[in-house]
């Protein structure tokens, strides 16, 4: 097995994916809104995404709400923002908490439904009001021990829905001028400021999974950003904020990174992180960092498999079910009953 996610090109597999993948085993795959169009259709590929492989794997999808989500209306409905259980949590703070665990297991109903065991979420950055606003409304706040109360909620809700989250954009996305996805933010605060934003993936040290950061941050490392750097993932990550469980890097293919694809993959790996993120569906940089990645390291197989066995891809859920839709329609219900009883 090769320590990559990786994302496919549309919405079936074609036959050469199919015969790379059976030959060099990616740990796992993401999907995207080039890759969606119905229920049908999804879980259809899901199941055959299962079924090219060897194992049980994570199929991972980003579904915040708000403007982050690939599983669109109308076939699926919309989710509010996390900027909305912020608003929330300054009138009624338990309420946001319980909106969000609503909110967040109703998210994982859906997924479950089409095959999908791993959401890109929680955020766990702190809104700052002179960050990039590629952060922005995806934020549940600027206060540390609100982020993390908020986001353990959403790790709580995904969970009751067998759906496991994962704490991004660790060590903190939230202080980059710039959006990574377009150059490589640097982050020139000191220790005390960056230490308020590691606050709340402190508090969620034990997720499960986390997502790293493309962003360099000088008073930790001057030359390399996080998900380069071996000096912020061991030092860091892994000590300073105590998170144990499978770090990925974030999507390979952004223009925070240099290099070549297969290069940004080595780095990433070699850093520390124990899976790279490829995103982009390009068949010949995924065959290429296939053939060049070394097989996945026994502790990151080990963290992974703490994933995938608690969190099975594969399952008999059905939201066609009467009992599941009735699930569903409460955990809206008391979401939006929680909004309504804080307007009044």
């Amino acid at each position: 097995m090769k320590p990559v996610f990786i994302g496919i090109a549309d919405t079936r597999l074609s036959d050469q994916e199919k015969k790379l993948f059976r030959q060099y085993e990616p740990a796992g795959y993401i999907l995207f809104q080039r890759n969606i169009t119905d229920r049908t259709q999804l879980k259809k590929l899901t199941a055959d995404l299962r079924a090219n492989s060897q194992q049980n794997i994570p199929i991972l999808i980003d579904q915040e709400g708000g403007r982050v989500a690939r599983m669109k209306p109308p076939v699926w409905p919309a989710f509010p923002a996390a900027a909305r259980f912020d608003e929330l949590y300054q009138k009624a703070p338990v309420s946001a908490i319980e909106a969000v665990r609503a909110n967040s297991h109703a998210l994982a109903l859906l997924l479950q439904d089409v095959g999908i065991n791993v959401d890109c979420m929680p955020l766990l950055d702190l809104r700052d009001p002179e960050g990039d606003n590629i952060i922005g409304d995806r934020s549940f706040g600027h206060n540390p021990e609100q982020v993390a109360a908020l986001g353990r909620a959403v790790l709580d809700g995904l969970a009751k829905g067998s759906v496991c989250g994962i704490i991004k954009h660790i060590p903190g996305h939230g202080q980059a001028k710039v959006d990574s996805h377009k150059a490589l933010p640097v982050v020139d605060s000191p220790i005390e400021i960056l230490e308020r934003d590691i606050r709340p993936f402190q508090h969620l040290r034990n997720a499960k999974m986390a997502m790293t950061a493309h962003i360099i941050y000088q008073a930790w490392d001057e030359e390399s950003c996080a998900s380069y750097s071996s000096k912020i993932i061991h030092d860091i990550i892994r000590k300073k904020i105590g998170f144990e469980g499978l770090l990925m890097s974030d999507d390979i293919g952004m223009n925070a990174l240099d290099g070549d694809p297969v290069t940004r993959a080595l780095r990433v790996f070699d850093a520390g992180c124990d899976i790279a993120l490829h995103c982009s569906g390009k068949f010949d940089e995924m065959k290429a960092i296939l053939e060049n990645m070394d097989e996945i390291r026994p502790e990151s197989f080990a963290a992974l498999e703490k994933v995938t066995n608690e969190f099975s891809s594969a399952s008999d859920f059905d939201l066609d079910r009467a009992e599941n839709k009735a699930l569903f329609d409460r955990c809206i219900a008391e979401r939006d009953a929680l909004f309504l009883e804080a307007a009044v």
